[in-house]
């Protein structure tokens, strides 16, 4: 299925996680990464687009992850960037509001 325009614009500035406001929280989560067993992790920023997490070991840019924070299924993102042993991924599907907001509330301060 071809892209279309706005497609194009949105997964950029999903995967750069500047479309929605990050809050700077620390949050024990579990981390996946293809083929192996699921790690525990803190994510270390949130936005409805995506999260930075402590992860060890180099990960590819591109590398499809899966994410469970507390009280909610497993979510599939896409690796953007590694950096010194923290990751960066944007989201496949959005967070919600109400689950960001959620999460902020509950881990935060």
């Amino acid at each position: 299925m071809p892209t279309i325009k706005w497609q194009e614009d949105y997964e950029a500035a999903a995967s750069d996680d500047r479309c929605a406001p990050r809050s700077r929280l620390v949050i024990p989560s579990k981390f996946r990464r293809p083929g192996g067993r699921a790690t525990q992790t803190l994510v270390l920023d949130l936005s409805l687009a995506g999260f930075s997490a402590l992860a060890s070991g180099r990960i590819a840019v591109g590398t499809k992850v899966s994410l469970t924070l507390p009280g909610m299924a497993p979510r599939e993102a896409e690796v953007v960037w590694w950096h010194a042993g923290i990751v960066g991924c944007a989201f496949d599907n959005l967070l919600t509001p109400r689950e960001h907001d959620a999460l902020v509330m509950n881990h935060s301060g």
